[in-house]
């Protein structure tokens, strides 16, 4: 996916949870809470994510952080995040 493609999904789909797969094989489960041209920031999902980036504290994480940040270049793929992924 061309970066000005991500960037255009990453608009629309801003507020809602969604699932990003990355070049290297990741995929991220969570709340997009903002975008640029050359980054989309992530809130993610505790079910999903465990703790790791965008978490702080023990056991939990702030909502009123971005989340982490994803570079534009790097998405293959953007999808609504359906309730429960099995």
């Amino acid at each position: 996916m061309n970066p000005a493609d991500a960037y255009s999904l990453c608009c629309k789909y801003h507020g809602k949870r969604v699932r990003i797969s990355d070049s290297s094989g990741k995929v991220h489960v969570g709340e997009i809470t903002r975008v640029d041209r050359r980054q989309v920031w992530i809130l993610p999902d505790r079910r999903y994510s465990g703790y790791g980036l965008g978490f702080w504290g023990f056991g939990g994480y702030r909502r009123e952080g971005f989340g982490y940040g994803i570079a534009l270049g790097t998405i293959l793929g953007i999808a609504l995040a359906p309730i429960i992924f099995f």
